[in-house]
């Protein structure tokens, strides 16, 4: 049952981007971001209220920074959405994961323990893999004058990384979900507005205007599932459920936005797809191994 929080994230994840792509038209990216943030400030007030969590924190500049990646990389998965189809915007965001499995990896050779980087290699093995896809995506984006859309995509992905990084640290030390969401919710609504008091703001336009209540409302609910999903779930299974997502975009962005994508950009999709999946399974056996090594130690002393 818990896998199956996670389609259901995804799924909510791509119905969300389908009406990002249908509001980008009439809305600049950074209204989008204002709007989705105001939305789901008031959802994950409510959330907060009806749990009993307060909105004080002992941690304001570890919610500082997680808030500051986790809006900008929002902003460029917004811009990758409205310019390129639907699947390929997706996957680059959903690069994520794979850009995790790089920051460890990096941060493991930098520490230059010989027998920690030997452990790694078949996870920066994937990791090579996967941006061969990367340049199997972004080649049809150059041939369309899509190429700045494609390189913002690729750094949403890269960017949402650290904010994940920053989240799993918050979780470590504590912080509730709920208050996690609700700062960078309120993060993403004051940066769109305070952008929109230099860029203007676009006519509203009925009914498509309707379009930024979904997607505030999507979000909200796409996020608290994948919460739900890592929470009861087995970890690797549950991140390799999130890759769903692509499917489902790209049946939305086939039938709905008759998105064409070559033959050499759907081959990257997939390399990123199972390198992605490669990834999160050898980062889990090496993570394991590690924490056997030093349990062996522990007991040798």
């Amino acid at each position: 049952m818990q896998a199956l929080w996670m389609v259901l994230a995804s799924l909510f994840f791509s119905i969300m981007s389908v009406c990002v792509k249908f509001a980008a038209v009439h809305f600049s990216t950074f209204e989008l971001v204002c709007y989705r943030g105001a939305i789901g400030c008031v959802v994950m007030g409510i959330a907060c209220q009806h749990k009993g969590i307060s909105l004080q924190t002992s941690v304001p500049k570890m919610h500082s920074w997680r808030a500051f990646t986790g809006v900008v990389s929002l902003a460029a998965w917004f811009y990758a959405i409205a310019y390129l189809p639907l699947a390929t915007a997706m996957t680059l965001n959903y690069m994520s994961g794979i850009w995790v499995a790089a920051f460890l990896v990096g941060a493991t050779l930098w520490k230059g323990k010989l027998q920690d980087v030997k452990r790694q290699l078949p996870v920066v093995l994937t990791v090579v893999i996967s941006f061969l896809g990367v340049v199997m995506i972004l080649r049809p984006t150059i041939d369309q004058n899509q190429v700045l859309a494609g390189l913002v995509g690729l750094s949403s992905g890269m960017i949402a990384a650290m904010a994940y990084i920053q989240v799993a640290e918050l979780g470590r030390k504590g912080e509730p979900v709920e208050r996690t969401v609700f700062y960078f919710s309120l993060a993403a609504a004051v940066t769109g507005a305070l952008v929109m008091l230099f860029t203007g703001t676009s006519d509203w336009i009925w009914p498509q205007a309707w379009l930024l209540l979904p997607i505030g409302i999507l979000a909200a609910l796409g996020q608290w599932c994948m919460t739900r999903a890592y929470n009861d779930g087995a970890t690797m299974v549950v991140a390799n459920l999130q890759y769903s997502g692509i499917v489902f975009s790209a049946l939305f962005g086939l039938f709905l936005f008759g998105d064409q994508i070559p033959w050499i950009g759907w081959g990257g999709i997939v390399i990123i797809v199972l390198s992605g999946i490669a990834a999160t399974f050898l980062s889990g056996q090496s993570m394991a191994s590690t924490a056997a090594q030093l349990q062996s130690n522990k007991i040798n002393d």
